[in-house]
């Protein structure tokens, strides 16, 4: 994955809260995508505990603290940087996804509203209620931000085994702000009252927002940014490979063998490894959004 070095970075889509930590209002649920049981830790904590119950303990992980966001206005300010600085790709990942998807909302006559993204450390403050690294990302429809601890990043492949990798990285945001067009086209709504079991429409709405991460990625080396040409210069199949090798680690059927020992499909809440595999790559060789239609699929 090669961005490219003279492309310019846009820092005001991604705000760095890190080491601040807090506890907002309540109120909304968050929609997860990065862990296969995450959906139900959110959907659990942010209903049980009326959006104020989380815990402090940060992941171990590979990034120290920050700080302020004026830290990514000074070090990130191109595509070279990008390709040297896991802060800075984070940045040309969410400007690359958030072209792609700004362009084609335009192709269909509608209005792609920007999502910023937060990263933070331990625990932050959201529109969803408390949320701590624990719940790894999301997505919250009731201020429209991707959360994300990058300490996940690390734990992607320490805990729930993936090769990780920059695409493997990128394809945990795209997958979030997938949550956020499903959010600005009314979809995410089709998930209340059905959050759990293989069929469900939770399970549902997390595959197309996969399918949604291989539309972009499919679309990402041909993407015009602001200046005209690609964030992203090069994607090959390695990187793809990658991808899918973290979608597959973060299924359902996977994390329930690897934490339980055994595998309950009734209590799914994001899909199995085959099937997050299956539709990130029926998004990826199409490019279509008309491919991502899990509500209507007889089999997933």
């Amino acid at each position: 994955m090669r961005f490219d070095e003279d492309s310019q970075l846009d820092t005001s889509q991604v705000q760095d809260t890190r080491g601040r930590g807090g506890f907002p209002r309540s109120g909304g649920v968050a929609i997860g995508g990065g862990a296969g049981i995450l959906g139900l830790i959110v959907f659990v904590l942010l209903q049980l505990l009326g959006g104020g119950g989380a815990t402090t303990s940060a992941l171990p992980g590979v990034d120290q603290v920050q700080g302020a966001d004026t830290n990514l206005k000074e070090e990130c300010r191109t595509g070279a940087d990008a390709n040297t600085k896991q802060d800075c790709r984070v940045v040309a990942v969410v400007n690359s996804v958030q072209d792609y998807w700004t362009a084609e909302f335009q192709r269909r006559g509608r209005q792609y509203q920007l999502a910023p993204t937060q990263l933070f450390s331990g625990a932050t403050q959201t529109g969803c209620g408390a949320a701590s690294s624990e719940v790894g990302p999301f997505y919250c429809p009731r201020d429209g931000t991707v959360y994300i601890d990058l300490d996940f990043y690390h734990e992607l492949q320490s805990r729930f085994g993936a090769k990780g990798g920059p695409f493997a990285q990128s394809y945990v945001l795209a997958h979030e702000y997938g949550h956020h067009v499903q959010d600005l086209l009314g979809t995410i709504d089709r998930a209340n009252g059905d959050r759990q079991g293989a069929e469900s429409a939770s399970v549902r709405l997390e595959l197309q927002a996969d399918c949604y991460a291989g539309i972009w990625a499919n679309h990402a080396t041909t993407t015009p940014g602001p200046d005209g040409s690609p964030l992203i210069e090069q994607l090959t199949r390695e990187d793809i490979d990658d991808g899918l090798n973290a979608a597959a680690a973060i299924g359902d059927d996977r994390i329930q063998q690897q934490s339980q020992g055994r595998v309950n499909p009734e209590t799914w809440t994001h899909g199995s490894s085959a099937e997050r595999q299956r539709w990130f790559l029926n998004g990826y060789q199409s490019g279509s959004l008309e491919r991502c239609d899990t509500f209507s699929a007889r089999s997933l």
